[in-house]
C-alpha cells in the first residue's frame, strides 16, 4: 500500500488514529529506538471476566497501529500483556465457586484454582477468554503473560535496574501514598514461600550485589531473604508498568482517564530506569445504564457475546472508534444506532474521494479494506418488521426482504442475514416485552383512514420516497404540530413503541397492502 504520508499532510487528516500515528512517528523520529520495530502494547488485568472495555483498548490501539503502518515503513508489533501475576484482592461477583476462590485471596491469579474448572488456574482461564475474543476479531497481536515473563527470567535485567534505583523510586512514590501505606511500601512484593501469597510487607534491606530483598515474616518474625529474579518477587503495579515499558521498549500504550496519575508516575519511574516512556493516549471511561463506571469485578458492563447477540462486530468497532475521549453509555440500547451508522458509513465509502476514505470509520474498522456494501435495509427497519410480524423466525423476515430486494438472499447478502438474526434477538429480548400500543384519538383515526385510502390507491411498486411524501402530506393536512408528532402517533398506534423507522422505507419493505391491513387492524382495536 502506497504510504499516505507522501500524498496527504497530517493537518489534512482529522481522524484521531492518524493524529495519533503522526504524533507517534514524530516521537520515534526524535528518539533512539530500543527495538527495530515500533511496539504497541495493551494491558489486561485478568482478575475478572474480559469485558468490552478490554476489547476497546485493543481495537483502538490496532486502529492507531494501522494508521502508523500507512504513513511509515518502520515495522510494528502489538503485545497484549496480561498482569496475571497480580494477587487477587477481591472475588468477582460474576464467577462461580466464590467461597472456594475466597480461600485463595492474595495469591497470584495463576496460582488460584479455576472457578470454572476448565483450566489449570484462574489466570489461565481469563487469559484464554481474552485470546478467544481477540482472535474472534482477527487482531494481529502477540500475547504475553506476566507470570511467564517473570519466571522465565525475561524481566531479570529490568528488575535489577529497579533494585539499583530502589531509593529513587521509593522516594518518588511515598508522597503519593497514605500514611499507613507508606509504612509498608516497597517497589518489590515478595511471593511468600510458605503461603504463595503476594506480600505487602516492610522491606528491611536490599542487596544489589546478591539481587535480593529481605523482609520480616509476620508469623515467625524471622528475616526472610528472597531473590528478586525468576518470579520470587513481583513489582507494585506502577513500578511494574514502568519496568515493563523499560524492559520491552514500549512505544505506545493507551489507558483510561482514571489512570492519568499512574501514567504520570510510571513515566517518571521509566525515566529513572533510563528509558523513555511510551506515548500515551487517554480515553474516557465506559458507563453502564446508571452512569457508573463498568467494572470486571462487578460485571456491570456488556460482554462481547451480549453485544454480538444483537449487533455486528463492525458496529462494536464503530462504537470504539467514535469519540474515544468522551465518556459514553455502554448499554443495550446503543446497539441499533451503531449498527445503522456503520451501514451508512459503508454505503457512502465508494462515493468518497481518496482523502475522505481516511476520515470514514469503515477504513479504520477494516484496516483500509472495507467490504462491498449490500442491499440497503436498515437495522431499525428490520427491528420494526420483526415487531409488526411478531415473529422470531428469520424466514418470515426474508420473505418480505425478497419482495423488496429480489436479488438479496442469505447467501448473497451475509451481512444482512446476520442482522436479521440480530434484529430478531433484540426484538425478542427488548421490544416484545415492552410493547405498549395506544388507542387512536379522533384526529388520529381520521388521518389513518385517509392514509389507508391513499395507500390503497397507490401502485404496489411505489418507491419509499414517494410513500414518505404521502405520509408527510397527511400529517400536514391534519395539522399535526410539530409534524414529528404525526410520526410518533404512527409508531405508538401501529408499532406499540415511542420511536420507529423512516416510515416510507418501512412501508416499502412491509408492503403497501400489508400496511393498509395494519392500519385497519389498529383502528379496530379498543
Amino acid at each position: 500500500m502506497e504510504k499516505i504520508i507522501s500524498k496527504i499532510s497530517a493537518n489534512n487528516i482529522n481522524a484521531w488514529p492518524f493524529k495519533e500515528a503522526y504524533s507517534l512517528l514524530s516521537r520515534v523520529s526524535q528518539s533512539k529506538q530500543r527495538n527495530e520495530f515500533v511496539l504497541f502494547e495493551t494491558g489486561y488485568g485478568p482478575s475478572g471476566l474480559p469485558h468490552i472495555g478490554t476489547f476497546g483498548e485493543v481495537a483502538r490501539t490496532s486502529m492507531v497501529k494501522k494508521a502508523f503502518e500507512s504513513i511509515s515503513d518502520i515495522p510494528t508489533k502489538l503485545i497484549a500483556f496480561s498482569d496475571d501475576m497480580d494477587g487477587l484482592r477481591k472475588v468477582p461477583d460474576n464467577i462461580p465457586n466464590q467461597k472456594e476462590i475466597t480461600k485463595h485471596l492474595g495469591k497470584p491469579l495463576t496460582q488460584i484454582p479455576d472457578p470454572f474448572g476448565t483450566h489449570e488456574s484462574f489466570g489461565e482461564n481469563m487469559n484464554a477468554r481474552l485470546k478467544t475474543f481477540l482472535d474472534r476479531f482477527d487482531f494481529n497481536y502477540e500475547f504475553r503473560s506476566a507470570t511467564k515473563m517473570y519466571k522465565s527470567g525475561a524481566f531479570d535485567k529490568a528488575l535489577t535496574d529497579v533494585l539499583e534505583n530502589y531509593e529513587a523510586i521509593t522516594k518518588l512514590i511515598l508522597p503519593t501514598l497514605g500514611e499507613e501505606r507508606r509504612l509498608t511500601y516497597s517497589p518489590f512484593l515478595p511471593i511468600c514461600p510458605r503461603s504463595g501469597k503476594v506480600l505487602q510487607v516492610p522491606i528491611v534491606s536490599h542487596d544489589i550485589q546478591a539481587k535480593t530483598i529481605t523482609y520480616i515474616d509476620i508469623n515467625s518474625e524471622k528475616e526472610i531473604e528472597v531473590p528478586i529474579t525468576r518470579g520470587h518477587c513481583k513489582l507494585q503495579w506502577k513500578a511494574d508498568w514502568a519496568m515493563r515499558w523499560h524492559a520491552l521498549g514500549v512505544d505506545y500504550e493507551m489507558s483510561g482517564k482514571d489512570l492519568i496519575p499512574s501514567v504520570q508516575l510510571s513515566s517518571r519511574i521509566c525515566k529513572i530506569l533510563g528509558s523513555s516512556p511510551p506515548k500515551n493516549f487517554t480515553y474516557e471511561l465506559f458507563l453502564d445504564e446508571n452512569g457508573e463506571k463498568i467494572s470486571k469485578s462487578k460485571g456491570n458492563g456488556l460482554t462481547i457475546d451480549q453485544w454480538l447477540r444483537y449487533g455486528s462486530k463492525e458496529s462494536l468497532s464503530l462504537y470504539m472508534f467514535n469519540s474515544p475521549r468522551k465518556a459514553k453509555r455502554l448499554h443495550f440500547d446503543v446497539i441499533p444506532k451503531h449498527v445503522d451508522e456503520y451501514l451508512r458509513y459503508l454505503d457512502g465509502y465508494e462515493e468518497q474521494k481518496y482523502e475522505d476514505h481516511l476520515e470514514n470509520p469503515v477504513w479504520h474498522i477494516h484496516s483500509g479494506e472495507p467490504p462491498e456494501p449490500e442491499e440497503g435495509i436498515s437495522y431499525n427497519i428490520l427491528l420494526n418488521l420483526a415487531n409488526v410480524c411478531n415473529t422470531e423466525n428469520p424466514d418470515v423476515l426474508w420473505g418480505f426482504i425478497s419482495n423488496y430486494a429480489p436479488t438479496a438472499s442469505p447467501k448473497t447478502a451475509p451481512i444482512l442475514d446476520q442482522l436479521v438474526k440480530c434484529a430478531i434477538n433484540f426484538y425478542k429480548d427488548f421490544v416484545k416485552p415492552n410493547k405498549n400500543y395506544r388507542e387512536a384519538d379522533d384526529t388520529d383515526r381520521m388521518a389513518l383512514k385517509d392514509l389507508a385510502q391513499i395507500f390503497s390507491e397507490l401502485p404496489k411498486t411505489t418507491n419509499a420516497e414517494d410513500i414518505q411524501t404521502q405520509i408527510y402530506e397527511i400529517g400536514k393536512k391534519y395539522k399535526y404540530q410539530p409534524l414529528r408528532s404525526w410520526f410518533s402517533a404512527l409508531y405508538e398506534i401501529l408499532l406499540g413503541q415511542p420511536q420507529g423507522p423512516r416510515m416510507g422505507s418501512f412501508v416499502a419493505l412491509y408492503g403497501i397492502d400489508n400496511t393498509v391491513k395494519l392500519i385497519e387492524e389498529a383502528l379496530e382495536k379498543k
